[in-house]
């Protein structure tokens, strides 16, 4: 009997170049002598023999061979022309080794990609493109399997590999979805743990194993193969914190202290397989440690899959992906949840300004530049050696969109730090003449970037309301955390690098010194309330031979300590939410490095001891004391009383809540020399409790100061009817808050 099939499709189909395996494969209704019958086709490479089985009717029919790579075919009659509908048959193959398997035909399964979602990922507006991209649990025809979905439009062919088909290319080529580019195939008895790539071949020959771009799961470095994950069979149990977040629990008059952590080197697993700690464990750890600490929320450096382990994260390959160094994506969700059970935000950082050259990532996906730009002098960042998104092409803003709402939606996550801004807004970011391309109307900004940042933020506040995004944003663009509808870029928060440049560079010179650098100080309060600031001093502040933050602090030892307690009580008191990275609250000696865990045992000293005792009070201070906090971005929570006496290195001002006659008084005094009898304004008479002290014996400082409490005078300072006498300590913040009981 002669086969069905076109001689000219054979050879696409066995040597895995067919754009649509489907025209051969699977069934397909013939007309044979004159009536309809159906032929049945499976390309089954190294199988000697096959059958084509019916399990309702419990009977089996033998296939030929019709081509000697492994294509085999049966042509049946009416009584099975049903099963092109009902996908019920199944295929029976026996290999050289006489071993014997029997399985779903994966091409006798439709395509689950409906035209509605391959329209909207043309359009780059299929915001949850996650629960149709990459490998998902489906059930069809009452047949369990994953459905796999990859975008590779310039691709010759696509195939599913893994170690369910001996990495075979062959064995399981996918269908294209013209023209948007998409290939599908539905893999009937595959189940979450199996192992996977794509295989990709380019046009002109060049094949690639390339990870999913949407895999939820891949194994643990150096090895890169996805794994199936189901991301739908957690159960959360943190519905109270989900719903006061909607609420505004996330608001931005609400109290923000934020601990950034690499999850890696916070602490080691020095007993187990490897030495990084499960999410699991840490999530019982962190969380006890930022409720003693007082920390409102965790900053995660970069949890997405990364081969590198020492980007720290931030050259991401699997986006959809939580690392698999600390586990897997169910015991993420787990940590997640029992910080939030616990009262404690999580808020990881977001990497969409550029992405590794590793062969099996993005770069250069279907063989060309599909996720970059072509032209090196748009796609290649010249600081990291990585490659920069292409956010004028839809496919790939909904790409980077999708994954911004994938872990607010799958993980509860409850704010997302966008890394490298600048390098976005820019397109001449670190580049020389030359080596730019202008826009449309010959500037320097990335308007494809700024219209994706827009679009990104707007996607985020309207899906996820309560959750937050803040920028790394370096310069002075205006409007980074201002409304889209005012001509913002819609953020959140934007960290405010230059108050953090200028603190700390102010910090590093000697008390003497510092009389000539007050401005360094004073200029902050010029831009304050132009953007919703976080104050941070992150990890980027603590490596590439910087030091650790004691360890920039001049003087003695005495006075490096005193140094660093007046930095974070100016910190706290400063307007603007607080950021600190692991290791800073208890004055770590060491230069953060990934490899090792922060020098825990330094707490066996009191000068440690003492500032990690005095950053639990200023947490607690900063909770509690509304004035620090509820009015963080506008001018009227926040009044000099003097900015002038750079003599003596001192500032003094006023913190507001959004009750401005609840208030606080803050003086500050940067030099070592103790001031008797300092006179301060204030606003109104009585007594004047002294609630902080970063000089405190408790802290290890001198325990200089006015505890209980000063009288406030009638008599006039600074403007104002009132006065208080002050003893400032060395090196030191005080906070006075009037007591009207």
């Amino acid at each position: 009997m002669r086969s069905t099939v076109d001689v000219n499709a054979i050879n696409p189909v066995i040597h895995g170049y067919h754009e649509n395996p489907f025209e051969v494969l699977g069934p397909h209704v013939i007309e044979e002598n004159g009536r309809q019958a159906l032929a049945v086709r499976a390309y089954l490479p190294q199988s000697q023999q096959a059958w084509l089985v019916d399990p309702r009717a419990g009977e089996s029919k033998p296939m030929r061979r019709i081509h000697p790579a492994g294509l085999f075919e049966a042509i049946c009659g009416p009584e099975m022309h049903d099963v092109e509908q009902g996908r019920t048959y199944q295929l029976r193959a026996v290999n050289s080794a006489g071993e014997q398997t029997t399985m779903h035909d994966p091409y006798a399964f439709p395509p689950l990609l409906s035209e509605y979602d391959l329209y909207l990922l043309g359009e780059g507006r299929h915001w949850q493109s996650y629960e149709k991209l990459g490998a998902h649990m489906r059930t069809v025809s009452g047949v369990n399997g994953v459905n796999f979905a990859v975008w590779a439009p310039n691709a010759e062919s696509v195939s599913i590999i893994g170690d369910f088909n001996g990495w075979d290319r062959r064995k399981h080529a996918m269908r294209k979805h013209v023209p948007t580019g998409v290939w599908e195939l539905f893999i009937p008895d595959a189940k979450p743990g199996l192992l996977y790539k794509f295989s990709v071949k380019a046009r002109g020959g060049q094949v690639t194993e390339k990870c999913d771009p949407y895999g939820f799961a891949a194994e643990l470095p150096p090895r890169t193969a996805n794994i199936v994950a189901d991301l739908n069979s957690y159960q959360w149990k943190d519905h109270e914190w989900m719903a006061r977040r909607a609420e505004g629990g996330n608001a931005l008059d609400a109290p923000m202290s934020i601990y950034e952590v690499h999850l890696g080197s916070w602490k080691k697993n020095h007993g187990g397989e490897t030495q990084w700690m499960n999410y699991r464990d840490l999530a019982h750890q962190l969380v006890a440690y930022c409720q003693e600490m007082g920390f409102t929320h965790l900053e995660l450096m970069p949890i997405s899959e990364h081969p590198f382990t020492g980007s720290w994260g931030y050259q991401t390959v699997g986006y959809y992906a939580t690392t698999s160094r600390y586990g897997t994506p169910e015991d993420f969700m787990y940590f997640v949840d029992f910080c939030h059970q616990n009262g404690i935000g999580v808020l990881i950082d977001w990497v969409p300004a550029h992405f590794p050259k590793d062969t099996h990532g993005l770069a250069s996906f279907d063989g060309t530049a599909l996720y970059e730009h072509a032209d090196p002098r748009q796609g290649e960042h010249p600081d990291w050696g990585t490659k920069v998104f292409n956010y004028g092409r839809n496919e790939v803003r909904n790409f980077l969109t999708s994954n911004a709402l994938f872990w607010l939606d799958k993980f509860h996550i409850d704010g997302l730090r966008v890394d490298a801004v600048a390098s976005m807004l820019y397109l001449d970011y670190s580049r020389n003449d030359g080596e730019w391309i202008p826009n449309q109307y010959g500037g320097r900004e990335n308007l494809e970037a700024i219209s994706f940042l827009k679009e990104f933020n707007e996607q985020v506040h309207q899906q996820h309301p309560g959750t937050l995004t803040i920028a790394e944003e370096s310069t002075a663009w205006g409007g980074v955390s201002r409304p889209t509808y005012l001509g913002g870029l819609g953020f959140s928060l934007k960290w405010n690098m230059g108050w953090m440049n200028d603190t700390l560079r102010y910090f590093r010179h000697e008390p003497i010194h510092r009389q000539y650098h007050h401005d360094e100080l004073t200029f902050s309060l010029i831009y304050a309330f132009t953007e919703n600031f976080t104050l941070p001093f992150s990890h980027d502040e603590v490596v590439h031979g910087k030091g650790a933050l004691l360890d920039q602090m001049p003087g003695d030892l005495w006075q490096k300590f005193a140094n660093l307690r007046l930095l974070y009580s100016y910190q706290w008191t400063h307007p603007g939410k607080k950021l600190l990275f692991m290791g800073c609250e208890f004055g770590q000696w060491n230069e953060w490095n990934h490899d090792h865990e922060l020098q825990w045992d330094l707490l066996q000293w009191d000068t440690h001891q003492g500032v990690k005792k005095m950053m639990a009070d200023l947490n607690q201070l900063y909770r509690n004391e509304k004035s620090f906090h509820q009015v963080d971005f506008e001018s009227g929570g926040f009044e000099w009383v003097d900015c002038h006496n750079y003599a003596n290195s001192i500032l003094s001002y006023l913190r507001r809540a959004e009750d401005p006659n609840d208030f606080t008084l803050v003086a500050c005094n940067f030099t070592p020399v103790p001031r008797h009898n300092y006179r301060l304004g204030v606003p109104e008479g009585g007594w004047y409790g002294e609630i902080f002290n970063s000089d405190s014996a408790y802290y290890g400082g001198s325990n200089v100061g006015n505890y209980p409490g000063v009288m406030a005078e009638e008599s006039e300072s600074h403007g104002r009817p009132f006065s208080i006498e002050l003893t400032l300590p060395p090196l030191s913040v005080v906070v006075l808050k009037p007591n009207r009981s």
